[in-house]
């Protein structure tokens, strides 16, 4: 089964090129420029424009249910043939959050306690943001079981980028 990698903006091109995937799921700040792999059609790249935030704050996009619903929608559709990569621009919060709630919905049967695990294992650095995991919580109706999980793994070891890591649907 394929899998699900996560990585930063400036180590795209390398990530999806050494996966091999055929989806990208980009969530960065509005106006943030990207530039999507040749590899990938355009139809199989996802534009999410939200800021790494958990409450409002001016000249910044909050996450919100629209905003989860589209990344749901995404990785839903993707027909798991190859490998998805999701990035932020750090490759830490906004980007560990959405490979997290991707797994938990692709995967509704697997635990999230274990998830939030492999996710730990996978990426010391990951520190998921909480809203994004909150709202897909309550939209998967997993009932604070994300939420519990998540805070259950702490916040990740500080770095200014993370590493290139990868999480099995298994």
């Amino acid at each position: 089964m394929p899998k699900v990698y996560v990585c930063s903006l400036s180590r795209l091109p390398e990530t999806v090129a050494a996966a091999g995937a055929s989806h990208v799921v980009t969530l960065i700040n509005v106006g943030t420029p990207v530039v999507r792999p040749a590899s990938v059609a355009a139809e199989n790249h996802l534009f999410v424009g939200v800021s790494d935030i958990t409450e409002a704050l001016e000249s910044h996009v909050l996450p919100d249910r629209a905003h989860v619903a589209q990344l749901l929608d995404f990785v839903r559709a993707w027909g798991r043939a190859q490998p998805i990569v999701i990035h932020c621009y750090a490759g830490i919060s906004r980007s560990t959050a959405a490979a997290y709630i991707a797994t938990c919905a692709l995967r509704p049967e697997r635990d999230e306690a274990g998830i939030a695990r492999a996710l730990r294992e996978a990426s010391p650095s990951a520190t998921p943001n909480a809203r994004l995991v909150a709202l897909a919580d309550e939209m998967l109706g997993r009932k604070g079981r994300m939420v519990a999980a998540i805070a259950a793994i702490g916040r990740g070891q500080d770095a200014f980028e993370g590493e290139p890591f990868s999480l099995s649907l298994e």
